[in-house]
Parts: C-alpha cells; sequence; structure tokens
C-alpha cells in the first residue's frame, strides 16, 4: 500500500512538471495594428483595412527556417484606440484575415452582431488550422474588413490585437 501511494506521488509529481514544461517552451508572439474609420465610411457597408505585419516577421525570424511550428491563433481583440472615452457600439462586425506571399487569405477572427457600448471585445476565432506557411512566410498581410451600423460623428481610430501560439521546433 505504501508503494502504490509513493508511485501515485511521483507519478503526479511527474505529469505536473510536465505541464510546466510544455507551457515554458510554447511561445505566444504579438501582432497591433491599428484601423481608422472615419467620419465619411457609410453604414451597412463593408470596408477594408490592409496593413502589413512587420512585427511579426521580427519574432518568427522572417523566413520558413524560424524554429518554431503549429502556429496558431490564440486570442484577437479590438478597441477603441481614440477617442479616449470611445467605444464599440458604431460596429455592426468585424472580421481579420491574415495572407502572406504566396498564400490564401484565411479568416482568423470574426464577430457579427455586435452589440456593445465597451471599448473593447475579444473577437471569436476561427478554426484555421496552423498557420505556419502564412506566418512563416514574408509579406504578412492583415486586412481588417468591418460594418458600421451607423456612421460616426467623429474619426475613431480602432486597435486590432492579435497573439499566435506555436511550440520550438525540436
Amino acid at each position: 500500500m505504501k508503494n502504490i501511494f509513493s508511485l501515485a506521488i511521483v507519478s503526479t509529481m511527474v505529469l505536473t512538471s510536465c505541464g510546466a514544461v510544455q507551457s515554458i517552451v510554447q511561445n505566444t508572439f504579438p501582432y497591433t495594428t491599428n484601423v481608422l474609420v472615419s467620419t465619411g465610411v457609410p453604414a451597412d457597408k463593408e470596408v477594408s483595412s490592409t496593413a502589413t505585419a512587420s512585427n511579426v516577421q521580427t519574432w518568427v525570424g522572417g523566413n520558413n527556417n524560424a524554429q518554431i511550428k503549429d502556429v496558431r491563433i490564440s486570442d484577437a481583440k479590438i478597441s477603441v484606440a481614440s477617442p479616449s472615452g470611445g467605444n464599440l457600439s458604431a460596429l455592426k462586425s468585424v472580421k481579420i484575415y491574415i495572407s502572406s506571399n504566396g498564400t490564401g487569405e484565411k479568416l482568423v477572427a470574426s464577430r457579427s452582431a455586435i452589440d456593445t457600448n465597451s471599448s473593447s471585445l475579444n473577437l471569436d476565432l476561427n478554426d484555421t488550422g496552423f498557420l505556419d506557411a502564412v506566418v512563416k512566410s514574408s509579406g504578412l498581410t492583415v486586412r481588417t474588413v468591418y460594418e458600421l451600423k451607423n456612421q460616426t460623428s467623429s474619426d475613431m481610430n480602432l486597435k486590432v490585437a492579435l497573439n499566435f501560439s506555436s511550440v520550438p521546433v525540436r
């Protein structure tokens, strides 16, 4: 009985330490961009804004030789950068696509039927599978497509924040 109890304790410690090691070696890297919603944007019409993600290229080395794999979108959030005290009540929907040289566009996050007076909102993640080919190649581009419920009374600057997770190549 004493051996079984000792074996259970040792097994628990080994399994717990494996989980800790897994979380230590797993990488998360961010990407942020700003999207300007000007007063001239009409309601009920999709509008697109594109930005090149140079900071992601810095994180992963900007080439297919980057020592990471199993890249996935782990978090996506949109928030009002300006005006201060602004909220997302004018937004009807938002979609975030990523692509790079030689890859097709992939929808990574979205939210429809937005109904909030908050200044920030977590987006729903789309199961796109692994994004290694997109993130590790050059020219990563993020395209934000949004639709307004009504025109804004002043320009609004939105911050789009994406987090990608990966594991190191062993």
